[in-house]
């Protein structure tokens, strides 16, 4: 192993920590909710099916983590395309707390980068956009990647988000 990829493994790792340590309103939230009100922000009135894919959860995980989400107030269930489907959609107090990780996000991120100089930071930038690229090939990897993405974000300045490549017509996961 080299150094750099040494170094690159500290980091994440390091960055990981911050992110699930991070404080949410004075609670502690586990990282599957925090990913679910954050997809579900982005993407709306999708199939608990749907969500537990994204989120990589087992059939009944899912069912259990939307179970948690609606007793918390933060989505709401209603029928979905057949008997056994249900959609999930966040309530008006799920995408403020959806907002509220993802500004805790920001918080953690921030800091990790406040040793850089603003070329330092345009060129991790150009370096991260091509690692991300790479980290996916389809939409569902592609969607497990970004559970916790600010896609206002990433979209800023006219740019595009990496994993774009992914989407593809009438992919029911798109």
């Amino acid at each position: 192993m080299s150094r750099l990829e040494n170094l690159l493994g500290a980091q994440s790792l390091a960055l990981a920590d911050h992110l699930l340590a991070a404080d949410i309103d004075g609670s502690a939230m586990p990282g599957s909710e925090r990913a679910a009100l954050v997809t579900l922000l982005a993407h709306p009135d999708r199939s608990v099916r749907w969500l537990g894919d994204v989120l990589g959860l087992t059939s009944s995980g899912g069912t259990r983590l939307v179970d948690r989400l609606v007793v918390a107030g933060w989505v709401t269930r209603t029928a979905g395309e057949d008997a056994r489907s249900r959609l999930v959609r966040l309530t008006r107090t799920g995408r403020a707390r959806a907002r509220r990780v993802l500004r805790s996000r920001q918080t953690v991120l921030t800091a990790a980068l406040g040793a850089l100089s603003a070329q330092e930071r345009a060129q991790l930038e150009s370096l991260l956009d091509k690692m991300v690229t790479g980290l996916a090939e389809t939409r569902l990897p592609a969607l497990r990647v970004c559970r916790l993405c600010d896609r206002d974000a990433c979209a800023a300045e006219g740019k595009r988000c990496p994993l774009e490549h992914t989407v593809i017509e009438g992919d029911p996961h798109g």
